[in-house]
């Protein structure tokens, strides 16, 4: 039997030490590799920290524009600053966030709490979205200038490490020049379509100058000039005779002042649905790096979408062909100047203004320490325009009925009485002197030794001349009345105070019954 030795032992166990270490070390690989691809999915996903700030002038559709981006249908306002959020989904890494979105209002009131929007730790991570209407398009050069002093002033008073805003301003530069047009018709994996990333600062050397006019103001933002209710143009047209050339030259303009501060331009319409979608996928292609593979759109004026980087002053110039009646340096609200008010507006109830309270009653004081009365103002039911058609002499009525009318009261108490029943005594008293009358007078010419018909004539027609002139005043002649319309007149009183007495009667009977219950 053969016996093996130390090295000879050591030799054999030797390879399955080796096989041990080398399994080991590729298990530790494997761990290592899984772990280095964690961390770089965690790298990859969308951050949560990204904002976009909205400015513009109440009634510039503000808040209806984010509301379509959010997908909301019935968009609420809010005052001051308003909050909201978009989701964000990357279809690619299938992630989803949420982008943050500050709305200021316009009243300059507010502009204090733009400090809550935009600070110094959000600042690298801000989006700045100006919106204009085109139901003012006069007003588009006092606005952009407003807002843009406003943010300016704003971010100067930040306290910005300044290599951080340099960073800022050199990636605005950057992405600027590095700016390439992509065509839809594309693979999305093509190396073409590549070209349209967020370049870094890296590529600052490599990149061409800026063209002229461009960036002559870097704020260190993204800033993407929205012009909403471009659907209102066909009003214009109408109602203020606008022509191509009018939105030509407001265009022209509106493009220079984007060149000046490195901003894209968008034509929207959240009524007609034009490029709400577009500004979408724009935002996200800016803030988080998503494709954007739509090319500059500049042929629909309702619907024009200019990136950033896309723009220079030649491809304006083209615009100048269209423009025969004003030049493109002509002030801007030459060209485009507010119109007259309109009527429905100058139409309406001036405002009363009311005196102050103590004003007043200090005033009456006065009038009643001097002894006199304070000037009453006119009623319109006692002030009514005499026509000529109708008296305004009153009726004389007997001395019981005499005086200024009282209010009466709707509800019918136990010894008050109705309006009817003033009236009611009315016709009494006008019934009981047309009555007595004749037999007094009767009796005083008997009295005075007068007999015979004669004297029944001349008693019979002392009344009537005594009531001539109230006569007269009721059937609006100055003829006497003769004894048939004197009847009938009698007639239709009795019959009137008949009616009259039973109204009152059954109003009596009702109240003693409520009062009862």
């Amino acid at each position: 039997m053969e016996i093996l030795t130390q090295s000879q032992v050591h030799g054999l166990t030797t390879p399955t030490t080796a096989a041990r270490k080398k399994d080991a070390e590729a298990k530790e690989n494997l761990w290592s590799s899984i772990l280095s691809e964690v961390q770089t999915q965690s790298n990859t996903k969308l951050p949560s920290n990204k904002s976009v700030l909205v400015l513009g002038d109440n009634a510039s559709g503000k808040t209806t524009l984010i509301a379509k981006l959010q997908g909301v249908e019935d968009p609420k306002k809010g005052s001051g600053l308003e909050y909201a959020y978009i989701d964000v989904r990357d279809e690619y890494r299938d992630d989803v966030t949420r982008l943050s979105v500050w709305i200021l209002d316009g009243d300059p009131g507010h502009n204090n709490l733009l400090k809550f929007a935009l600070n110094e730790q959000n600042f690298p991570h801000t989006l700045v979205i100006l919106t204009l209407s085109m139901t003012t398009p006069w007003s588009w050069v006092d606005q952009l200038q407003h807002w843009m002093k406003i943010l300016d002033d704003h971010i100067a008073g930040l306290k910005i490490d300044s290599e951080e805003k340099q960073q800022c301003q050199a990636r605005l530069t950057t992405e600027w020049q590095n700016y390439c047009e992509t065509i839809d018709d594309l693979d999305p994996g093509s190396p073409i379509k590549r070209t349209n990333r967020l370049p870094s600062v890296d590529d600052e050397l490599d990149a061409l100058p800026l063209p002229e006019g461009v960036l002559t103001t870097n704020l260190g933002l993204d800033v993407v000039v929205v012009v909403t209710k471009t659907d209102y143009m066909t009003t214009l047209e109408k109602e203020l005779d606008y022509r191509d050339e009018h939105f030509d030259f407001m265009q022209q303009w509106i493009r220079r002042f984007c060149l000046m501060y490195g901003a894209s331009l968008f034509y929207t319409s959240v009524k007609e649905d034009k490029n709400c979608d577009l500004l979408y996928k724009y935002l996200t292609h800016r803030i988080y790096g998503l494709p954007f593979r739509t090319p500059a759109l500049v042929v629909e004026k309702d619907a024009v979408l200019i990136p950033a980087g896309w723009d220079n002053m030649k491809k304006i110039s083209i615009l100048y062909e269209n423009m025969q009646s004003c030049k493109p340096d002509d002030y801007y609200n030459d060209i485009i100047a507010q119109p007259p008010s309109r009527k429905t507006v100058s139409n309406r109830e001036s405002e009363i203004q009311t005196e102050d309270e103590q004003s007043f009653l200090a005033r009456q004081q006065q009038l009643l320490q001097q002894g006199q009365t304070p000037a009453r103002g006119e009623s319109p039911l006692r002030s009514q325009p005499n026509n000529g058609t109708k008296s305004t002499q009153r009726t004389p009525v007997a001395a019981g009925a005499q005086g200024s009318p009282k209010k009466v009261d709707g509800k019918l108490a136990p010894g008050t009485q109705s309006g009817e029943g003033v009236l009611a005594n009315f016709f009494n008293s006008l019934l009981h002197k047309k009555s007595v009358s004749p037999g007094s007078a009767a009796a005083a010419a008997a009295a005075g030794g007068v007999a015979g018909t004669g004297s029944t004539l001349s008693a019979s027609s002392s009344p009537a001349s005594s009531l001539s002139p109230r006569v007269n005043v009721m059937n609006g002649t100055g003829e006497p009345v003769s004894a048939s319309d004197k009847l009938s007149m009698r007639t239709d009183a009795a019959l009137e105070l008949d009616r009259l007495a039973r109204s009152v009667k059954k109003d009596l009977d009702f109240s003693a019954a409520q009062s009862d219950c």
